[in-house]
């Protein structure tokens, strides 16, 4: 099967995106997107995951974390970042069953964040991979983490 590649939430498989818009509810609160509550778990502090919270963008969610770096609670792309990022995801599918269909419905294709468009900075290569000379170079953990939960999905 052909790779299972998303970057923009307009593209046919830009529901993976944590960009995409689908609220998350997650201790008493609405989230607008993965992201928001993902860049919010970064923090301890409350007021700043709830400047997070309120943001409308899941793109401005993240700058208001980028603005508060110096208060993260742990490091970016820590064991705890992996793991609140696939809380996320699984919430994600709990709350929108639809989207464990759309996840089932790309077999064994390899999912890739394709970060090829905005290179290799911050934690595109972390979070995605790069096309170079038809390989894919990166970690790609977000679509080690679909992979993961599609394979937990597969079985139940």
């Amino acid at each position: 099967m052909a790779d299972v590649s998303f970057n923009r939430n307009k593209d046919p498989n830009g529901w993976l995106s944590n960009m995409y818009p689908c609220e998350i509810d997650f201790a008493g609160k609405k989230w607008r997107t993965t992201e928001a509550l993902f860049q919010a778990l970064r923090f301890k502090d409350e007021a700043i995951q709830e400047l997070i919270r309120l943001e409308k963008s899941p793109m401005t969610a993240k700058a208001v974390m980028t603005e508060n770096i110096e208060h993260l609670a742990f490091a970016k792309h820590s064991d705890k970042d992996v793991m609140n990022m696939r809380m996320c995801l699984k919430l994600k599918l709990k709350q929108h069953p639809k989207l464990i269909e759309d996840l089932l419905a790309t077999e064994d294709g390899f999912i890739v964040e394709d970060v090829t468009s905005r290179g290799d900075k911050g934690g595109n290569l972390f979070w995605g991979a790069m096309l170079i000379d038809g390989k894919w170079v990166g970690t790609n953990m977000l679509g080690k983490l679909w992979m993961e939960l599609r394979k937990e999905h597969k079985k139940t």
